[in-house]
This record gives structure tokens, C-alpha cells and sequence, in this order.
């Protein structure tokens, strides 16, 4: 659960580096608890209001970890919008995004693993 929290701590940080971990387990987090608050709200209300309100308040943090995932992979957080390119283009971004980091520092900051490991 810290990995949300961290996530959403840097709300819009768009600078440094993120590991895979971090993404995948914002990404998985995230994904839980909007199915959980659709379902809620379809059984209570018989709309997805709460859970169309959730995701636009993590849209932001959401797009913040996908490009600090980029730079970790050595890429410009302007690979996102690959994923608006039909069929081939959501492919490539999660190869992007599923890619192991640059284990050196790069451009974007040091690695995240090797500072995880001195903290």
C-alpha cells in the first residue's frame, strides 16, 4: 500500500525516475479500488459517479508515474502518447513500461533501485 501512497504524494511530480514496482503496484491499487467503488455505486446508486470522480482525481498522479516510469527506462515522457496510435500503440507503451530501468543514471536522475537500496 506505501507504493499508492508514495505515488500519490508526488501528485504531480513529472521529474526523476520510478521503478516497475512502483508503477505496477499504483497501477494494480488503483485498478482495485475503482472496481470496488463501481461496484458499490452500481449496487447503491445505479451509476459510476464515485468511481468516474476516483479516476479523475488520480488521473494526474496517474500520468506523473507513466512518464517517471519512461524516464527510468531512458525514454521522454512524451512516449505516452504512443498509446493514441491504433492497436500497435498501448502495445509498445506497456514493452515501455514493463522494461527494466537503465541501471545507470540517466538525464532523468539516478536509478530508484540502487537509492532504494542506500535508504
Amino acid at each position: 500500500m506505501h507504493w499508492y501512497i508514495d505515488v500519490l504524494k508526488k501528485y504531480a511530480a513529472f521529474s526523476g525516475r520510478a521503478r516497475r514496482q512502483e508503477y505496477w503496484m499504483f497501477t494494480l491499487i488503483s485498478s482495485i479500488i475503482y472496481i470496488a467503488l463501481m461496484a458499490i455505486d452500481i449496487s447503491l446508486l445505479g451509476t459510476g459517479v464515485i468511481a468516474v470522480i476516483y479516476e479523475l482525481a488520480v488521473l494526474l498522479p496517474s500520468l506523473a508515474v507513466s512518464v517517471r516510469r519512461l524516464h527510468d527506462t531512458g525514454r521522454s515522457g512524451w512516449w505516452l502518447l504512443i498509446a493514441l496510435v491504433p492497436l500497435v500503440g498501448v502495445i509498445v507503451l506497456l514493452v515501455f513500461l514493463a522494461s527494466d530501468g537503465k541501471p545507470e543514471e540517466n538525464e532523468h536522475g539516478p536509478n530508484p533501485k540502487l537509492a532504494a537500496a542506500a535508504a
